[in-house]
């Protein structure tokens, strides 16, 4: 039997759009010619599909990959739709008060939410036709039973995005507003009193006190419950969206203070509600945010349970490539799009994988610039040599080993390398190598960029950025100065960068100037191997970077900072670096290599000054 002429069955399904259960059902049925059964499973030869369907319906009839569309009515029942509703079967088995998950922007979280909603949700329209042919109607009564029966509250503020107070206060209560008006069954309703109606009304005007606003959550679950005679369910998405502009744009404290009544008064012993779900990229630390929120159960990128329900797995793209007609594209989907690990699941990246089909399989970033990176950059300025370092070694695609702090406190979210590194996991940018250590002293785990997608994210937004701090072509004088070996360039090329970006503050100690040179040189990781502060001769170096092309020069840097009163020395001290250099015999390394041609610079910085002292 030639494998590549037959299909699983769950290869098949994808291409009928039909669900594994049914093709199996035709096996039996003798639908299709020259079906084998091996063991439980089938082999279904690739022409008997196409018989069964009609090529012209196979080629011709695809359904939409849609990229962007978050409704799940319209995706589920008008696109090709990877089904996660036994989310929907696992939420209300758990029968948690409330659930908070954390995961990184476009893996699917807002079409989860749309997903939830519209099963649970009371309304005119019988929405049970939307999950009849999906695999929570397979799970049977008891979750059929609750399609349809809750009223429900969805917030989203995901497009809160603003650089003051106000202004974010504002739509906020603008997103209360329209969620207040979208239960219009609320305005005449007999179950309510006349304060009930007060405040909708004023809710309509918007003239209601900070205070009553805060209180907006628990007043419309207490009058939905009140009409409707059953609990509310409550549905928030990006939850977290207005504490990062706070925090970036210097109005957090106000903003974790609103938000904080808001959420404690919808979630927190609330009698009035069925349960809660909400979602973001962070778990704000409960010190800050859910303080005595103690029914909250947050799942992150770190649990197995829920792991394969944001994001595709495996299984799940190969069906997509088969559908589409791209079964050969898999090796090249799973270089650019997987790597993430959740829990113990492999996971590739939603978006990417539905942007590759919809752009006929053209592989590219597609992730990289969906929306702004404020707080990746805010941290970045706050690195240290040693975490620059690090950063810079994931850029070639090493591991690094990091304690994860996974409740994020904005203030101190540039604290350490935990807090740096614990955020872009969360965020998406590195993935686990392996499962975390779980110690006495905290959560140990191996990190790793999860593909090449994210690596070109590394080295075009991160490296990007640098440019955009500094003036004149700074990186590129610097590349250049570095192929030539031209210590005078480099000196000139360092010598504007710190005019341009560096405080008057900032030269205080040695290590302050070889994280910023580090930082430099990163955008050259694609040419050569860079370590810092490693051991090689007789003692250790502070930078090295050893060519990946033999054309290229091997290159050793020294750094030595003086107190501004010793600028006149500037000069001997970089000779000095030099000296260092072939003491301590720092090339032995590349020389052990096979670098033929090593450039060894000594470079001394005071204040924002700086003398860069070659030789070959």
């Amino acid at each position: 039997m030639d494998q590549s002429d037959y299909l699983s069955t769950s290869e098949a399904a994808a291409l009928l759009q039909l669900s594994a259960r049914r093709v199996v059902g035709l096996c039996h049925e003798g639908s299709f010619s020259g079906a084998v059964q091996i063991g439980r499973n089938w082999k279904i030869p690739k022409d008997s599909v196409r018989a069964y369907s009609g090529a012209a319906q196979i080629c011709d009839s695809l359904l939409p990959c849609a990229v962007g569309n978050t409704s799940y009515v319209e995706i589920s029942s008008e696109c090709y739709y990877v089904d996660k509703t036994l989310l929907i079967r696992d939420l209300i088995d758990d029968h948690n008060m409330v659930t908070l998950f954390t995961r990184p922007r476009r893996f699917g979280k807002t079409l989860a939410i749309n997903m939830l909603k519209t099963f649970f949700e009371k309304s005119e329209e019988d929405t049970s036709k939307y999950f009849s042919d999906k695999k929570i109607w397979q799970c049977g009564k008891k979750y059929q039973a609750l399609q349809g029966i809750f009223p429900v509250i969805l917030l989203t503020f995901k497009d809160i995005k603003f650089e003051r107070w106000q202004e974010s206060l504002e739509a906020i209560r603008l997103v209360l507003k329209d969620e207040y008006k979208r239960h219009s069954e609320l305005r005449e309703s007999p179950a309510l009193g006349a304060d009930d109606q007060d405040y909708l009304a004023r809710m309509e005007k918007g003239s209601l006190t900070d205070v009553e606003y805060s209180r907006a959550l628990l007043n419309l679950t207490r009058m939905l419950s009140a009409h409707h005679g059953r609990k509310a369910v409550i549905l928030i998405d990006e939850y977290d969206t207005p504490i990062q502009q706070g925090y970036t744009h210097g109005f957090y404290q106000d903003v974790i203070a609103f938000m904080r009544n808001l959420l404690s008064g919808g979630l927190k012993d609330n009698p009035y509600l069925a349960f809660g779900v909400l979602t973001g990229i962070t778990r704000v630390s409960k010190e800050n945010l859910f303080s005595g929120l103690d029914n909250l159960i947050v799942n992150t990128v770190l649990d197995e349970k829920y792991s394969s329900y944001f994001g595709f797995t495996g299984d799940e793209v190969r069906e997509m490539s088969t559908y589409y007609g791209k079964p050969d594209g898999m090796q090249e989907i799973q270089r650019w799009y997987n790597g993430y690990r959740f829990g113990n699941s492999e996971i590739y990246n939603p978006w990417s994988v539905t942007s590759y089909f919809a752009n006929d399989g053209q592989a590219k970033a597609f992730w990289a610039n969906t929306s702004d990176n404020e707080i990746i950059r805010e941290m970045l300025q706050e690195l240290t040599p040693e975490i620059s370092d690090e950063l810079t070694g994931i850029m070639q695609g090493e591991e690094i080993h990091a304690a994860l702090n996974m409740e994020v406190i904005y203030p101190r979210i540039a604290d350490g390398a935990d807090t740096i590194f614990s955020f872009l996991l969360l965020a998406g940018y590195l993935t686990l190598s392996s499962a975390p250590d779980e110690t006495e002293y905290g959560t140990f785990a191996a990190l790793k960029t999860p593909n090449m997608e994210i690596r070109r994210v590394y080295n075009t937004e991160v490296l990007g950025w640098m440019r955009t701090r500094s003036s004149g072509g700074v990186i590129s004088n610097i590349e250049k100065a570095i192929y030539l070996g031209d210590g005078k360039r480099l000196e000139k090329a360092i010598g504007n960068y710190m005019m341009s970006c560096v405080s008057s503050f900032d030269g205080a100690a040695e290590g302050f100037y070889h994280g910023m040179v580090l930082g430099l040189v990163a955008s050259l990781s694609s040419r050569y191997y860079i370590r810092s502060n490693r051991e090689s001769g007789d003692g250790r170096f502070d930078l090295l970077m050893e060519p990946k092309e033999n054309l290229l020069p091997g290159i050793v840097m020294e750094f030595k900072a003086v107190p501004a009163s010793g600028k006149k020395e500037l000069s001997k001290t970089a000779e000095e670096a030099i000296a260092q250099i072939d003491r301590q015999n720092y090339t032995r390394e590349l020389q052990e290599r096979g670098v033929r041609r090593i450039v060894r610079y000594g470079i001394a910085f005071s204040g924002k000054s700086v003398e860069v002292k070659t030789a070959d």
